[in-house]
């Protein structure tokens, strides 16, 4: 069992940075590639980047790709999301989630968070 716990989300304007946090508990956090997923109001949620648990290889959607950095510390079972260059398409609720595979599809992921939300105004 994995809980997760999200944090740093926000309002900011284009063009600002935000780092977003996720803590997760369990002692088998490095056996789980992580996540990063967004829901914009009235959209279906959609994959943002993937980390492997090794924390080696990194998946970014091309809509983010350049933008956005993911990365894990193993040692205190976190994940985290760092937005450069934000844009007012990236506002939506930032979930992370656990998963069993760097690919895995969003139905494969096994535990959510609760949500933090991005809010970039123009």
């Amino acid at each position: 069992q994995v809980q997760l716990v999200e944090s740093g989300g926000g309002l900011v304007q284009a063009g600002d940075s935000l780092r977003l946090s996720c803590a997760a508990s369990g002692r088998t956090f490095s056996r789980y590639a992580m996540g990063w997923f967004r829901q914009a109001p009235g959209k279906e949620r959609e994959f943002v980047a993937a980390i492997s648990g090794s924390g080696i290889r990194r998946f970014y959607a091309d809509s983010v790709k350049g933008r956005f950095t993911i990365s894990r510390d193993n040692a205190k079972n976190t994940v985290a999301l760092q937005m450069n260059s934000l844009k007012p398409e990236d506002t939506a609720v930032y979930y992370c989630a656990a998963g069993p595979a760097l690919m895995s599809t969003i139905g494969e992921y096994d535990y959510w968070g609760q949500g933090t939300q991005v809010t970039v105004s123009s």
